[in-house]
């Protein structure tokens, strides 16, 4: 399951990757509130739609380079490498973030363009109050523990569906509908439509979700127990995002 595929290539899976589940969560609620007014449906509509995406890229990158599609996954593959043999080296996480936060930035730009809106427009969706940070925090610790369990409990070939789920349950049961990832929050400030973020909740969201990574980190190492060395070098290779998924999504 370990990848050692150039890295150009498994970068470039990442930015495509990442620009694809962004382009997907945006234009699905683009979508979904232009043809109904219920607010109820047009989260359900850009759930499920966000929820299969996801799966689907998971499935489609996953071989190549682990289809993290998020920071938090990155990191959280790096931490759990950093004693293995087979580790996730810095220059990897940051080539692989990096693809990801422009991935994200195109796909918002991609998803405004495709329905007629003008690209580059800033949200104006301010998402600042501690009860989302709460739920951003939680979504991002419960998709960790996803991922590590799947891992550790022998099944990482389930990721596609069990990641997807997590999301699309998720987006229902936070108030702040789980972005969970980092790249995927930074190109939703791209779009002024139902799933955006006003610039200025950035930082707010990106350090709750960095800190449920860890919290996540955490918890499945109690759960689970640390990493065994195989485990810890195959982690990049079904790695999902986002869910987040994620982001993710990871959405």
């Amino acid at each position: 399951m370990g990848i050692h595929r150039a890295l150009p290539r498994r970068a470039a899976a990442e930015f495509v990757g990442t620009a694809s589940l962004v382009t997907v969560i945006v234009g699905s609620g683009i979508q979904a509130a232009g043809l109904s007014q219920d607010a109820g449906v047009q989260l359900l509509a850009n759930a499920l739609a966000s929820a299969v995406g996801l799966g689907l890229l998971i499935v489609l990158f996953g071989p190549v380079s682990g289809a993290h599609l998020n920071p938090v996954i990155t990191l959280f593959v790096w931490w759990s490498e950093r004693r293995s043999g087979a580790r996730f080296t810095g220059r990897e996480v940051g080539l692989y973030i990096a693809a990801q936060l422009a991935g994200a930035g195109a796909g918002g730009l991609l998803a405004e363009t495709m329905f007629g809106r003008t690209p580059g427009v800033w949200s104006t969706q301010v998402r600042s109050d501690g009860h989302l940070l709460l739920s951003e925090t939680i979504a991002t610790a419960g998709l960790v523990v996803v991922v590590y369990g799947l891992e550790r409990t022998g099944r990482p070939q389930l990721a596609p569906v069990a990641v997807a789920s997590y999301i699309a349950t998720a987006i229902w049961f936070t108030s702040s509908g789980s972005f969970a990832n980092p790249a995927a929050t930074a190109g939703r400030a791209l779009t002024d439509s139902l799933t955006g973020i006003a610039p200025a909740s950035l930082p707010g969201f990106v350090a709750a979700q960095l800190l449920g990574g860890l919290l996540g980190a955490g918890l499945a190492t109690v759960l689970y127990g640390p990493p065994a060395s195989r485990a810890a070098a195959e982690l990049n290779s079904p790695g999902p995002s986002g869910r987040t998924v994620l982001g993710s999504g990871s959405r």
